[in-house]
This record gives structure tokens, C-alpha cells and sequence, in this order.
């Protein structure tokens, strides 16, 4: 089944109330500098574009995009919007929509940047399918565009002023181009500011229609504090009204952008689910590493209930991961430990027999033990309480009530067998 581009809810002010997108925070580094951007991306709470609550890697995005696919039905459109750009960060980006398009072949794939280093990857994406494009172009103009970018990154160039700004409009008209020749619908937005580029958005509108832009969204500056524009007002409804206005007659208009945060999720306008924001706090939690090899937690049990087996006593470990659909940890395997026998070389196996644990919870381990196993990757957590209970806690990002990576409760020695008279 192939993408509907007409479940976009950017680009159709019908869609916007029936098709919801995501938007997955997999690039936080930019290549270029807008005076009116601040740069500080980790924030929770404010609602703006830029901003995230986390950054994940590419296995986590797909991680975070199956559980909101069953919590959100309605999702048509994946989006990959920063919080830098997309582009500064290619490898996350690519390797993030190939395991999309991977796993859901009807969904829609859409990428918003700043176009300076779009035009190398036109290629693949117009091969993976992504649909839809939006290029942020606030000046056709080198002398306007020097006001308002600080710097450019060009490779290993960094161009200021007037020579950022040139550089970075012929890569933005030139990409936008070459996603028209391709097919891809491009959208071009571009932030309406007080005194330096409101009289300019006509010359704009004209630019990119004739290198095949669809369609344009006039966006309102919003002050943001720390930055060169903090000072400058944000312009009144009229002015954005008559602005759009006169636009219109050269291209349609985007009149219904929410100015979206690069992790927002759900219908547009809407607030973003909590229930997701609470899922995307923990999928981006410390226990999954950035290539998402090590996603199970293993455990020193008795019985399977309980945390409370020393490492040293353990025949076996109990391997847990988690069910994100059912919000719950699940047995996944039960592996035995070598034997005493093999002295040092037994817990440098055990490092290997987990190599896709992240962390081994025990009631107790000596000190040799934990630095062997943790030079394998696999953190060492002493604590005691329900399996259940304490594996659900740190999938989902939360700290432990009780218990450290040490062992001082059992003074143990470099080699103790769980009786406090020394692993072998």
C-alpha cells in the first residue's frame, strides 16, 4: 500500500482533524544560526518549534513510534523536524527513516530543514518514499538573509554574514528544485519578522513557486529569550492577515500551522498526548544504549519473584524485557551462569552470555565481579525487592528506591561465592 499524501495534516486543513502525525527528535545538531533561534532544545514544557524533551537514536524512535501507532490509530505522518536539522545530522536521520519505512510502508515520511544540506539525499529519500518536504526560507535576498543569520556550516566552512547568507539561499533554491523534479511536494515556511524581512515575502512567494513549491506558510516571529531578536515585537494578527493575504495570490497558504514542537504527536492544535510524552520519557530512558543492542534486563532470583540471589550463588539469570503494547516487563529467557570452576574467566563469559542485557540486577556481588562484567557493558545494580516492580522501574527511566552498584553489605572479597568468603 502506498502513502496518501492527502492524509497530511500540514498541508490539508481537512486532514488536520481526522489524521494526526509525530514527530520524532532524532537530529539536535543544526548547521547554521537564525537570530531568532535559541539553541536550548531540552525543555518539557514550553511549546514551540526547537524544542524537545529528549533526543533518541534511531532504534529508540521506532521503539517510541510502535507504541504511539497503538495508542494513536489515526497517525498518517511521521516527521522528523530537529530539534536542529535533519540534514546537520544525516546518518540518525537516514538510518531513522529506513527503519520506518521498513516496518510501515503505508505511513507518510516527512522532513522539515533548513535546505542548506538537503540536496545530497534528494536520491534516497525520493527512494524511501518520503512525501513531503518543508524548506524554512526567510529571504530570497543575501542583504536581508545576513540579518538574520548569525553563521553558516558549509562542510568545513563556517560563513558569516552576507556570505552565509548567499550560500545558504542557492542551496535552499537549488534543493528545492531537485524535490520538484523528484516529486516530492515541498512546502516552504518562513518566519515573518518586525523590520527585516515583512516587506520581502512577496519576492519570496514568487522565488520558490517558480521552483515548484506548493505551497507557503507565513509564520509569526515568537521572541524567544536569549537570542539576537529578543528585543524585536512580534507582529500583530492584522499584519500576519494582510501578509498571507497578498501571498495567496502567488501561492496557497498554510493558515493552520501550530508551530510544533519536534516531539509533538497527535492531531494538530491539540495538546500532545501525555500518555505518549510519558512513553517518550521512558523509551529514551539510560537503560537502552544508542544502536538498541542491549534491551533486556537480567536478574539473580530464586524463584522469579524476588531480587534475592547473590551473584556468586546464581545457576541461572531470568531475562526480561519490555512489552511497551501491554505497558509491562515480560520473561523473555532463562540462561544458565558458568560454573565456579572457570575462576576469572566465568564472569568474562557471563559478560558475553548477556551481551544484550544492559543491566544485571542481583541481591549481591563482590567488587572483582561487577568491574569484569561492567567492562562487557553489562552494569551491575544490587538491590532487593519484586522483579516485577524494580524491571518496570528502569525501563521506564526511573531510579531505584533502594540499592547501589556496590556490594558493601556483603564485604566481599575479589573473588566471592556469595557467602562472604570470596568469589572464585
Amino acid at each position: 500500500m502506498s502513502p496518501n499524501i492527502e492524509h497530511h495534516p500540514c498541508f490539508s486543513s481537512s486532514a488536520k482533524h481526522t489524521y494526526g502525525r509525530i514527530h520524532l527528535p532524532v537530529a539536535p545538531k543544526c548547521n547554521i544560526q537564525c537570530n531568532y533561534c535559541n539553541r536550548k532544545y531540552d525543555c518539557a514544557n514550553e511549546n514551540r518549534p526547537g524544542v524537545t524533551s529528549k533526543v533518541l537514536s534511531p532504534h529508540e524512535a521506532l521503539r517510541y513510534l510502535d507504541y504511539a501507532m497503538h495508542q494513536t490509530p489515526n497517525l498518517a505522518v511521521v516527521g522528523i523536524a530537529g530539534p536542529g536539522d535533519p540534514f546537520a545530522n544525516p546518518e540518525k536521520t537516514m538510518e531513522t527513516l529506513r527503519l520506518i519505512r521498513e516496518r510501515y510502508p503505508d505511513l507518510l515520511l516527512c522532513i522539515s530543514t533548513n535546505g542548506l544540506d538537503v540536496a545530497d539525499y534528494i536520491e534516497e529519500l525520493a527512494e524511501l518514499q518520503v512525501s513531503h518536504v518543508t524548506i524554512t526560507i526567510n529571504a530570497v535576498n543575501p542583504e536581508i538573509g545576513a540579518e538574520i543569520y548569525s553563521w553558516v556550516r558549509h562542510g568545513h566552512q563556517l560563513l558569516r554574514e552576507k556570505e552565509g547568507a548567499t550560500k545558504l539561499i542557492e542551496r535552499q533554491l537549488d534543493a528545492l528544485e531537485k524535490l520538484s523534479r523528484k516529486g516530492i511536494v515541498a512546502k516552504v515556511n518562513t518566519v515573518i519578522i518586525p523590520g527585516i524581512n515583512d516587506t520581502h515575502v512577496n519576492e519570496i512567494a514568487t522565488t520558490v513557486a517558480r521552483l515548484g513549491a506548493s505551497i507557503l506558510n507565513c509564520l509569526p516571529f515568537c521572541r524567544t529569550p536569549e537570542t539576537l531578536f529578543e528585543f524585536i515585537p512580534e507582529p500583530d494578527s492584522d499584519s500576519i492577515r494582510k501578509i498571507r493575504h497578498a501571498a495567496s495570490m502567488i501561492l496557497p497558504q498554510m493558515e493552520h500551522c501550530a508551530r510544533c514542537r519536534a516531539d509533538a504527536s497527535g492531531l494538530i492544535g491539540e495538546p500532545d498526548s501525555q500518555d505518549n510524552m510519558l512513553r517518550f520519557l521512558a523509551t529514551s530512558s539510560l537503560w537502552n544504549n544508542e544502536k538498541g543492542k542491549r534491551p533486556y534486563i537480567a536478574v539473580a532470583s530464586r524463584e522469579g519473584t524476588l531480587v534475592n540471589q547473590h551473584l556468586g550463588e546464581a545457576g541461572r539469570v531470568l531475562i526480561y524485557g519490555m512489552d511497551y503494547l501491554n505497558d509491562s516487563c515480560v520473561l523473555v529467557d532463562s540462561r544458565k551462569v558458568p560454573q565456579q570452576e572457570s575462576g576469572r574467566q566465568r564472569w568474562q563469559q557471563l559478560g558475553e552470555l548477556l551481551r544484550d542485557c544492559r543491566i544485571l540486577l542481583v541481591s549481591g556481588a563482590g567488587n572483582h565481579p561487577i568491574n569484569e562484567l561492567e567492562a562487557k557493558g553489562v552494569s551491575v545494580m544490587v538491590c532487593d525487592g519484586s522483579v516485577k516492580d524494580t524491571t518496570e522501574r528502569l525501563f521506564r527511566g526511573q531510579t531505584l528506591d533502594t540499592g547501589s552498584n556496590s556490594a558493601s553489605s556483603f564485604s566481599c572479597g575479589s573473588s566471592c561465592s556469595g557467602n562472604t568468603r570470596g568469589c572464585v
